[in-house]
Order: structure tokens, then sequence, then C-alpha cells
């Protein structure tokens, strides 16, 4: 009984944070999921003109185009479709977790973004990018990336 009311508090805790609307911007509930190449990467063909897609929490990349508990592999298939902004080879790291918003594709009724810093030979500083993988958007390179040459 105990560790259920703990449970319980931590759950009226996390939910009374999320606001009962979303900041989201840039969500397209009927946006086609990217093709794949034949290296299992999203084949991705356009620049975003928005200098906030991806660097902004209201402005995630959408990658929720499978349930969240499988959609990991979308994180892999969407960086490994970019590059630097002259074909460097991207590293990335997931760094943090934020920015609670209403979600009717979670059981919790809730979603998180998911920030991950992205860097490349050359770069000073790496950028930080988030990601939403509960919402679908058009899926497209931030500003200041490349698109990897897919063989």
């Amino acid at each position: 009984m105990k560790k259920f009311l703990s449970l319980l508090t931590i759950l009226v805790i996390a939910t009374s944070c999320i606001s009962t609307k979303s900041t989201l911007k840039n969500v397209d509930d009927k946006a086609p999921m990217p093709a794949l190449s034949k290296e299992k990467t999203f084949v991705i063909t356009e620049m975003s003109s928005d200098k906030n897609y991806g660097y902004d929490q209201d402005y995630p990349v959408n990658l929720g185009f499978m349930p969240a508990q499988a959609a990991e592999i979308n994180v892999k298939r969407y960086f490994g479709a970019l590059s630097g902004p002259n074909g460097e080879k991207l590293t990335y790291t997931k760094v943090d977790t934020c920015c609670p918003f209403p979600s009717p594709k979670n059981e919790m009724g809730a979603g998180l973004l998911d920030i991950y810093e992205v860097t490349w030979p050359g770069l000073n500083k790496p950028h930080r990018i988030y990601i939403n993988l509960y919402e679908r958007g058009k899926i497209m390179a931030p500003k200041g990336f490349g698109i990897r040459e897919i063989k």
C-alpha cells in the first residue's frame, strides 16, 4: 500500500506539471514516414528554412511514426541521414529529457522531448536538437546541417 501511494503521488506531481494545451507548433498527423535507404536510414530530401526547427522545444523534430516504445530506431534513422554542412560524419548523444506536453499517443496522456547533442569534426560547440517520439511531422534537416549522400 505504501508503494502504491508513493507511485500515485509521483504520478500526480508529474502530471500536474503538464500543460493542458500543447505548445508544439509543427505537428502534422498526416505527415508520411520518410522512405528508408538501403542502409536503413531515412531518405531526407529537404533542408528546413525555419531556424527554430529542431533547435527549439516548440519546433522539435517529430519522429512519432511508431509506438513510442519502438520509436528509438527512428532517432538512429534520422541522425544517420544527416551530416555536417560539408558532409562531415555526425556523432550524437542523448543528454536530457524535458518539456512535458499532452499527447493522446501515450497511455499516460503526455509525452516528453528528448534532447540530443550533435557534433562533427570542426564544430566548435555541439548543437542541441529536440526530438519528439510521440507526434508526427515533416522530416527535414535542421539549418546548419547537411543531408548525407546515400550511395
